[in-house]
C-alpha cells in the first residue's frame, strides 16, 4: 500500500510538472503544437491514433543521404499530459548547429487512456522510425541522440537500456537504439534499488504501469556498452530526487559506460526550460561537440553550476 501511495503522489507531482510547462505562455506549449518551418510526418498509427513527428531542418529543408546527426525529443509530464512544444526551442537551435532536430508526439493517459508501457513502445517505435527514415530525411543513422525531459528523459532512456517492450508487429531488425542521450531531470528509477529507500525510491505496482515496474526502470537495465550518456539535474529536484540521477551515473560507470552527470545547484524540477535554459542548453552542446555530432561552438559558454 506504501508504495502504490509514493508512485501516486510521485506520479501526481510530474503531471503537475508538466501542466506547469504547459501553461508557459511565452514558450506556447500548447497542444496539439503547430510550429511554422517544421516538416509534419506520422511515424506511427495504432488503436485508431495517428501520432506525428515534426522535423526541423538545417537551412529549413531535407536533404537525402547528408548524413546529418539527429536528435529526437521527448516531452515530459508524467506519462500523462505534456506537448511536444516544449522542446520547440532546443529543436531551432540545435537545427541551426546542423543537427536534424525532431519533436513528436506519443500516447499518454489523459488523451489516449494507456500507462506506461505503452509510452515506452512508442518511444522505440519513433527511433526506429527515425533510424529506418535516414536516408529520405537525411541523417546518419549511427548519430542518432535521445532526449527528453523528466518522464521524456525516462522515455529517452529507455530506448537505450530496455530490452524488448517493443510495438507488436514492427520490424526488430531496425534497432530502437540512440547513439547517445542527453536527459533533463529523467526519471531513471521505478522499482526499490539498493541505497535509494532513504532518496524519494518508490515501487509502483504492475496494473499502475503496465507491466512489471523493473521493466521500464533503466536503472535496472544497465549494462556495457550503452551509448554516452549526459545528464543534466537539478540538485534541488524534489520531484525526481538528485540521488535517483547519481545512482545510475554510478551504475553506468560501474558498467564501463561514459555517463556525464551535471547538476545544478538550487535548481528544481523542469528548470532546464526556464531559469538554466542558456546554460542546460551549452552543456548539451558541449556534450555534443565531445562524441563528434557537432563542430565546435565558439559562442558556447560555461554554466556556473
Amino acid at each position: 500500500m506504501k508504495s502504490a501511495v509514493w508512485f501516486l503522489v510521485i506520479l501526481a507531482v510530474l503531471c503537475l510538472a508538466g501542466i506547469a510547462q504547459d501553461a508557459k505562455p511565452r514558450q506556447g506549449f500548447a497542444y496539439p503544437p503547430s510550429f511554422e518551418g517544421a516538416a509534419v510526418e506520422s511515424y506511427k498509427e495504432i488503436d485508431g491514433v495517428t501520432l506525428k513527428a515534426w522535423i526541423f531542418q538545417p537551412d529549413g529543408k531535407a536533404l537525402p543521404g547528408a548524413n546529418r546527426p539527429a536528435i529526437v525529443f521527448f516531452f515530459g509530464g508524467g506519462w500523462s499530459s505534456g506537448s511536444p512544444s516544449q522542446f520547440e526551442r532546443q529543436c531551432r537551435y540545435f537545427a541551426a548547429r546542423g543537427m536534424v532536430a525532431i519533436t513528436a508526439d506519443y500516447r499518454v493517459a489523459s488523451r489516449q487512456h494507456v500507462k506506461a508501457a505503452a509510452c515506452v513502445a512508442d518511444a522505440k517505435s519513433r527511433i526506429r522510425w527515425v533510424r529506418k527514415n535516414a536516408e529520405r530525411l537525411g541523417i546518419d543513422p549511427r548519430r542518432i541522440v535521445a532526449a527528453g525531459g523528466s518522464a521524456g528523459g525516462h522515455l529517452a532512456a529507455t530506448t537505450a537500456t530496455l530490452p524488448g517492450m517493443d510495438e507488436a508487429g514492427e520490424d526488430v531488425t531496425v534497432s530502437a537504439e540512440p547513439n547517445a542521450l542527453v536527459l533533463f531531470n529523467p526519471v531513471l528509477v521505478l522499482a526499490p534499488f539498493p541505497g535509494l529507500d532513504a532518496h524519494g525510491g518508490f515501487a509502483p505496482k504492475a496494473e499502475q504501469l503496465g507491466c512489471e515496474p523493473e521493466a521500464i526502470s533503466p536503472i535496472h537495465h544497465v549494462r556495457e556498452h550503452l551509448p554516452p550518456t549526459l545528464i543534466l539535474h537539478g540538485r534541488a529536484d524534489s520531484t525526481v530526487p538528485f540521488a535517483t540521477t547519481e545512482a545510475f551515473a554510478a551504475e553506468m560507470k560501474k558498467a564501463g559506460n561514459r555517463c556525464e552527470l551535471i547538476g545544478y545547484k538550487g535548481q528544481n524540477h523542469g528548470f532546464f526550460n526556464s531559469a538554466r535554459y542558456a546554460e542546460t542548453l551549452a552543456d548539451a552542446d558541449k556534450f555534443l561537440v565531445s562524441v563528434g555530432y557537432l563542430p565546435p561552438n565558439p559562442e558556447s559558454t560555461t554554466s556556473a553550476k
